[in-house]
């Protein structure tokens, strides 16, 4: 057996290592004139290690054909796939997994549909909401708004890193950051307690989103280095 298998490895391993380097959404709104899949092979091709597909005016049926091309890349960039809210986009494409907010499918609901090795992440922005994702089989939370972000306008107000060490101290499961983080703070957010970090606007508003995810991918290295 060949320990080093996509097969060999759990899903929590499998998304531990993709968090390691950039976990980008693809909200094609706030990149006018690219595509989904255009902003997926940029972030790809600059070391994103998770895609997320979100788009919330696109159907679930047309969303699918999209996911399946972007599944593919990833995988063939040793990436994953999150899809944005849609179950069945995940199933019909051979998408990772699915991140569920707080007003979509429940997660054991999304998990007896999607079976033990899809990944699940949940929408957070509390200590509470955190623990209870992770006591209803969450893989992974997305936490925030950490800073002040455009990108989401009903996000919220910013937590700011305090909340990062909180919710480390009170789930040992994998914490995604996201709201309006750059490389110029990305480095507060890991020491904070963050395993991963998400981008929207930092990327896909970017004159260049390739570059742009190479920036952050080595600001999150560098990160990495000094935590060792």
């Amino acid at each position: 057996m060949h320990m080093n298998s996509e097969h060999s490895i759990s899903r929590r391993e499998r998304l531990i290592r993709a968090l390691q380097a950039p976990y980008v959404l693809t909200d094609s709104s706030l990149s006018p004139g690219r595509s989904h899949i255009d902003i997926a092979r940029a972030a790809l091709a600059g070391g994103a290690g998770v895609i997320q597909l979100r788009d919330k005016g696109l159907s679930a049926e047309s969303q699918a054909p999209i996911a399946r091309e972007i599944a593919c890349m990833a995988r063939a960039a040793g990436g994953i796939l999150i899809v944005n809210d849609h179950v069945d986009v995940v199933r019909d494409s051979g998408a990772d997994g699915v991140h569920l907010g707080r007003s979509d499918m429940a997660i054991g609901a999304a998990r007896d549909r999607l079976g033990p090795e899809t990944l699940i992440g949940a929408s957070a922005s509390s200590v509470d909401e955190a623990v209870a994702a992770k006591r209803d089989g969450a893989d992974y939370i997305g936490l925030g708004p950490i800073f002040s972000t455009s990108s989401k306008p009903d996000a919220g107000a910013p937590a700011g890193v305090q909340l990062i060490a909180e919710v480390r101290r009170a789930v040992r499961i994998p914490i995604v950051a996201i709201g309006g983080l750059t490389a110029d703070n990305i480095g507060e957010v890991l020491r904070a307690g963050a395993d991963g970090a998400a981008f929207i606007s930092a990327v896909v508003s970017a004159d260049d989103p390739e570059a742009a995810t190479r920036r952050l991918a080595s600001a999150m290295a560098d990160t990495h280095k000094e935590q060792q």
